[in-house]
């Protein structure tokens, strides 16, 4: 993202990954004026988004849960810390890019203030949890659905059922396979995040979706 500010002032993100980070990556490619990324964290080791961090010059930091609980403490005691490494940042928005860890309603209070959304994909109500885009697309195949789709949302402790900030449908096609249905979500996701966070900053946006390349 470009260090660019806008109006004198640099819009500061942090993002939660725990996967590939190809969201992140459209973030990153993005370039939104006035708005920089000022930390990647992921709660896994192997996650290739803090690779796109590291090659895209952003500060990142892998925070485990599992050594925090082998050590007597709590999943609070984690995101207590979690929390202050966000707080050091001073971000105007925290965006959950794959994120795989349910915030619990401690964490949202303490960070009261600061915008949480996370990227979810499936529609407002539907799927919500794990393993969404295959429920989505077996409950095509059973004649049951015709589309399904993503979301940006505010978070909130139950789990994908916060506000939502913007969401996309995702027609299925005919002779959908799971693969092509999955890709074809990720490029939905991919222009959804931007034009989400975007909205929460409250960027003037020239055209949905127009600054992925």
């Amino acid at each position: 993202m470009s260090h660019a500010s806008h109006a004198g002032v640099t819009r500061r993100i942090v993002v939660l990954v725990s996967g590939n980070g190809s969201n992140l990556q459209a973030l990153l490619d993005a370039h939104l004026r006035g708005v920089e990324i000022v930390l990647v964290v992921s709660n896994r080791k192997a996650a290739f988004a803090l690779e796109r961090a590291r090659q895209a010059g952003v500060a990142s930091a892998y925070l485990p849960l599992k050594p925090v609980l082998d050590a007597g403490g709590t999943r609070d005691d984690y995101e207590q810390t979690l929390g202050q490494l966000i707080l050091d940042k001073q971000p105007d928005v925290i965006v959950l890019a794959g994120w795989m860890h349910v915030l619990g309603a401690p964490f949202i209070t303490r960070l009261a203030g600061i915008p949480i959304i996370n990227l979810h994909p499936a529609l407002p109500g539907q799927f919500d949890g794990t393993q969404s885009i295959e429920r989505a697309f077996r409950a095509w195949e059973r004649g049951e659905i015709m589309h399904s789709g993503c979301m940006v949302h505010h978070v909130i402790p139950a789990v994908d059922a916060g506000p939502v900030v913007e969401a996309c449908v995702v027609p299925f096609r005919p002779g959908d396979t799971l693969e092509s249905f999955e890709a074809r979500l990720h490029e939905a996701e991919h222009a959804l995040i931007v034009s989400a966070v975007r909205q929460v900053l409250g960027l003037a946006q020239a055209g949905r979706h127009d600054s992925l390349r």
